[in-house]
């Protein structure tokens, strides 16, 4: 029936739109992690404290510093994975929806990609 077409395409081009804010936000994200990434350690580990400047009870400073700023980028690893995973299984769908050589479904994809790109 064409409303059912008209609904097909709808939901396509939702699924297009969506597939490219996931895109995006998966760079964002990405960007994120990679500013949340700990400094080199090595610059750290060949100097050393000198004597009285820390006591023994506060550790080595390049080592305290490691493990504050791991969690956060392992979060940010963890969300990367899950847009991940939701960016293929969109891309999929889109593709075999795509497959069944409907050419309303093609147009809807395609508008739908180039929308999602455009916001």
């Amino acid at each position: 029936s064409p409303a059912g077409m008209v609904l097909s395409v709808l939901v396509i081009l939702l699924l297009s739109v969506l597939y490219e804010a996931v895109k995006m936000g998966k760079a964002v994200l990405l960007r994120r992690a990679l500013l949340a990434l700990p400094r080199s350690l090595s610059q750290e580990a060949l100097t050393e404290p000198q004597e009285g400047d820390s006591s023994p009870a506060q550790g080595s400073p390049s080592l305290m510093a490691f493990p504050i700023s791991f969690p956060r980028w392992f979060w940010f690893h963890v969300g990367q994975t899950l847009f991940h995973v939701v960016q293929v299984v969109l891309g999929y769908m889109v593709m075999l929806a795509v497959m069944s050589y409907n050419a309303w479904i093609f147009l809807g994809a395609i508008a739908g990609s180039t929308l999602g790109y455009f916001v």
